[in-house]
């Protein structure tokens, strides 16, 4: 067996492993990866979302630990600093020795920082790394403990680096200024008229531009910094971040004298080889034929190309598609082909409207209106059908191409596409190898695409076509409840609503099949619940034919546990709770001798009640003011908050306060699935509202909501809907976010899988509920209106009603005798269940 050795595991070092492993079947390698980074291979083109919730397990690739692979050895830390090209060996900063039969560079790139006077200053930093991003934010908290006023930073390079890293600061709660050296922003993927109405955009995102003009200067002043720019301004700062573009990272190569490129990096042929054929570089350090390609796409080609190479075959660098489409602060950007029609006799084709907010360029050719390249500005809704297109003739006129969605595309679509379109640029998939995999080998959704092609799983931008994919191929995917009903969920919904339905039975008679099981009961549970409390007057959930609908949660108003027994959860709106409530609470849980726990998510279960004394305990504990927390339903859980401006010193905005307002306004809500929120009183983000289905954060101006998180087996993090509105503002678009919810989502969805699956995603939902594009706001507000008004405890209206206090019994036939099956032991002073064929162990 040979061994490889990688030197460097960035996304391109982790892509030559990840396809060597896949297809080196007979085992003819073993790889020693020796990385710089103290973490293993991570998604650097999401950098900017690790923001949202400071979780690198977020960005992590799949598999880049190599776990139980014994073909590979990953070394983390300890960076290659010596080649020894006569004797095959390498030489890491630790010292440690590593022969190899062939070697791959795969060292990346590093941040440049102009010279700049003052340049190395503390509070100047990079936009390279995770570890660069946790320095940044520990700097904005140092700041914000001196500062009164909203702490500013300069950010110098107005590229697409340059407008993320502003992002991350205008999230972290700074002001932040870009200084670009050129005379618009973002000068290589777009032209003067898409720059002018970027800049216009960004400006009314909080961000203060300045082009045309550098930083002179920058200088220390007490604990800030200021600047004065060439154009004579001057900046008083509290951090500046350079993220001025990047250089390749060539001084292994250079240091055992291999060749490198006249403007830097290492220079290799068309099949990634160096000047020594047994060493191969491939990513931002290479320069193929001397040119350094900055992403992520031609490093996975010459991945691929490599990891041919080693296995006895032929690759040849094809070239690379230098498309970009990305979404700053909200707005779309997407440069493709040749974007600034250099080549000869190319013709522009521009629609513009400022108004809208949108800017549109295509460049084609004069003769047969070849597509040549294009610019997007503010909508790039178009650009995965345009980006496959370049160097085809157009299959519409390109001023029809380019018209807003919804007035009309002349019948243009992916159908227009050839199969040998590139779909992902990323992976380098086409149409044809995407229909094989839902044609050949049975893909019926857009996860199995992925998996199967790895088209979408790397920048995403693609993900939309692959959905329109399954439906040119003519793939049903049904949405049916169950066997019973061939109606979605969102579809019941609306037979509900329309027909004013109010039984389950009439339901199924009129509009399924059979008798109803597990899985349709629950759900039209949970629509006739929903509407009675938005649409109706109110009902409670075990009223007549409903309560035999409920789940075994439902059923009781409780959770069952492992052991039969069930837990009692109070609700304490936004965590809080009086000293005379806690007694309460004490003295249930000692009366009953019940196990007590506080969770995550700031309540106080109560663990071990038997079914007959589920009412007792509630009595108490309605009496003393509490209500149900709805631990058992498909509804609001709760609402999580830090202590906010009340009592912390970072706090801007009483967080404790509105996560109150808004569980209480929310409790009982009946949903597809559970929901959870989150409010914290600065971009701290103590309450974790990031993590949760929806989430406030307040700022120095209001509040910016978060939407679609969630935690569970597959975790997500909230994405932003709006920023820096007022309280009013803030519940009004969540009112509407919720009900949306509600209406539209199939059964068991949570929020974060049900943007994903939406038409447009986020963007749409955007659309809905703050522009009203379907002219459905008032019917949500007054809908959710209704909830609030027709909200009872469910737990008061069983106390109150003979009639549904008789279901809670152990025994029909024999009430008030307890369940002989449920057992306890004593651990850590209180009693835990012990299961039926589960040893006694000794009390400790």
């Amino acid at each position: 067996m040979r061994t490889l050795v990688v030197a460097g595991h960035g996304m391109v070092g982790h892509r030559l492993v990840e396809v060597l492993r896949a297809t080196d079947t007979e085992g003819s390698w073993r790889v020693v990866v020796l990385a710089e980074e103290p973490r293993p291979a991570y998604d650097r083109v999401a950098l900017t979302s690790y923001v949202d919730g400071w979780d690198a397990r977020a960005l992590s690739l799949s598999g880049s630990d190599y776990a139980g692979d014994e073909r590979v050895g990953l070394r983390l830390g300890d960076p290659v600093r010596r080649i020894d090209r006569a004797a095959r060996t390498v030489t890491t900063a630790g010292g440690f020795r590593q022969a190899h039969d062939a070697l791959v560079l795969a060292t990346g790139s590093r941040p440049f920082v102009p010279p700049v006077p003052g340049h190395d200053l503390p509070g100047c930093f990079v936009y390279r790394t995770i570890e660069d991003l946790d320095a940044i934010r520990a700097a904005v908290e140092r700041a914000m403990t001196t500062r009164r006023g909203r702490a500013a930073a300069m950010v110098v390079g107005g590229g697409l680096l340059g407008l993320e890293a502003a992002k991350a600061l205008r999230d972290l709660g700074l002001s932040p200024h870009v200084v670009e050296m050129a005379p618009r922003l973002m000068p290589i993927q777009v032209d003067e008229g898409g720059g002018s109405l970027l800049r216009k955009l960004v400006t009314e995102l909080d961000l203060t531009v300045h082009t045309g003009t550098s930083a002179e200067r920058i200088e220390a002043d007490g604990d800030r910094l200021s600047t004065k720019l060439t154009n004579g301004t001057e900046l008083d700062l509290d951090l500046v971040v350079f993220s001025a573009g990047v250089r390749p990272r060539d001084e292994l190569a250079r240091d055992a004298g291999l060749a490198v490129g006249e403007r830097g990096g290492i220079l290799v042929d068309l099949s990634c080889r160096t000047s020594d054929p047994d060493i191969f570089a491939v990513g931002e350090c290479a320069a193929v034929e001397g040119r350094c390609y900055g992403l992520v796409a031609p490093g996975y080609t010459m991945a691929e190309i490599v990891s041919a190479q080693l296995l006895g075959a032929e690759g040849v660098f094809p070239g690379a598609d230098m498309s970009a489409k990305l979404k700053l602060m909200g707005v779309d950007v997407a440069s493709f082909g040749d974007a600034h029609a250099t080549t000869e006799g190319a013709l522009e084709v521009v629609l513009a409207d400022a108004v809208s907010g949108y800017y549109k360029k295509l460049v084609v050719s004069s003769r047969d209106k070849t597509l040549l390249g294009g610019i997007l500005v503010g909508d790039a809704g178009s650009y995965n059908l345009l980006r496959p297109l370049v160097g085809r003739r157009l299959p519409a006129d390109p001023a029809t191409m380019l018209a807003p969605e919804g007035n009309g595309n002349g019948g243009v679509g992916i159908q227009a596409l050839p199969d040998e379109a590139q779909i992902c640029s990323c992976n380098a998939v086409s149409k044809g190898a995407i229909c094989g995999a839902i044609v050949t080998q049975g893909c019926d959704s857009v996860a199995a695409i992925k998996t199967c092609t790895k088209a979408g799983t790397t920048c995403g931008s693609c993900v939309p076509m692959l959905s329109k994919m399954l439906d040119l191929c003519g793939v049903e995917r049904s949405k049916a409840v169950c066997e019973h009903f061939a109606h979605s969920r969102q579809e019941l919904f609306e037979i509900v609503k329309a027909t004013r339905i109010t039984t389950f039975g009439e339901l199924i008679a009129k509009h399924g099949t059979g008798s109803g099981c597990a899985i349709c009961k629950p759900a039209a549970a949970s629509i006739l619940a929903t509407i009675d409390t938005t649409e109706r007057n109110g009902g409670h959930i075990l009223d007549g034919e409903q309560a035999t609908l409920q789940d075994t949660n439902d059923h009781f108003l409780a959770n069952m546990q492992k052991n039969g027994t069930y837990s009692v959860v109070p609700r304490l709106p936004g965590g809080e709770i009086t000293p005379d409530k806690l007694i309460v609470l004490g003295a249930v849980a000692r009366e009953f001798g019940l196990y007590t726990k506080i969770t995550g998510g700031q309540r106080i279960d109560l663990f071990g009640a038997t079914v007959d004394q589920l009412p007792n305990i509630w009595k108490r504990l309605v009496d003393a003011g509490f209500e149900s927390g709805h631990a058992y339903g498909k509804a609001l859980r709760t609402v999580k908050s830090c202590v906010g401006s009340t009592w912390c010193r970072y706090g801007v905005q009483d967080s404790v306060g509105m996560a109150i307002e808004l569980e209480l306004r929310y409790r009982g809500l009946r949903s597809p699935h559970k929901i959870k929120g989150g409010v914290s009183g600065c971009a701290r983000e103590c309450a974790e509202a990031r993590a949760k289905d929806f989430g406030v954060i307040a700022t120095e101006r209001g509040w910016n909501l978060y939407v679609g998180g969630n935690g569970g087996t597959l975790p997500r993090h909230a994405r932003l809907l709006v920023s820096d509105v007022d309280s009013g503002s803030l519940i009004r678009y969540l009112d509407r976010f919720l009900m949306f919810y509600v209406r539209t989502a199939d059964r068991l969805q949570r929020t974060a899988s049900w943007i994903e699956d939406m038409d447009g995603g986020l963007d749409h939902l955007r659309e809905v509920i703050v522009d009203d594009k379907l002219g459905i706001c008032d019917e949500l507000d007054a809908a959710m209106a209704k909830h609030v008004e027709n909200y009872v405890d469910e737990w008061r209206g069983v106390l109150e009603d003979p009639e549904k206090l008789a279901r809670f019994t152990s025994f029909v036939n024999a009430p008030g005798t307890p369940d002989p099956t449920i057992s306890f032991r004593v651990e850590r002073e209180q009693k835990v269940p012990v299961l039926l064929g589960m040893p006694e162990v000794e009390s400790r």
